[in-house]
């Protein structure tokens, strides 16, 4: 899992990862208090390097405010999570 960019961001950031076998991904933002705010991607992928871009956009379809967010990629039971910020 690498470092989105850019961070800190405005309107939109890119998050991208590595996968050495296929496997079974969720890619999940979370706010400051702990709480999903979007899952990005939850489904099988094959092996590669993959980019995935966050509009700031909601599960609900509301735009996100500015602070604080952490994103969790959860990968065949292991996890790794990076913090971002995003700016108004």
């Amino acid at each position: 899992l690498e470092q989105n960019y850019p961070n800190p961001f405005n309107s939109s950031t890119n998050i991208c990862y590595h996968l050495s076998k296929a496997s079974h991904v969720r890619l999940t933002i979370f706010n400051i208090r702990g709480e999903v705010v979007r899952t990005l991607v939850d489904r099988d992928e094959s092996p590669g390097r993959k980019k995935v871009t966050w509009n700031g956009a909601e599960d609900n379809g509301n735009s996100a405010s500015s602070g604080i967010y952490f994103y969790s990629l959860q990968i065949d039971g292991q996890k790794q999570m990076r913090k971002m910020v995003m700016l108004e």
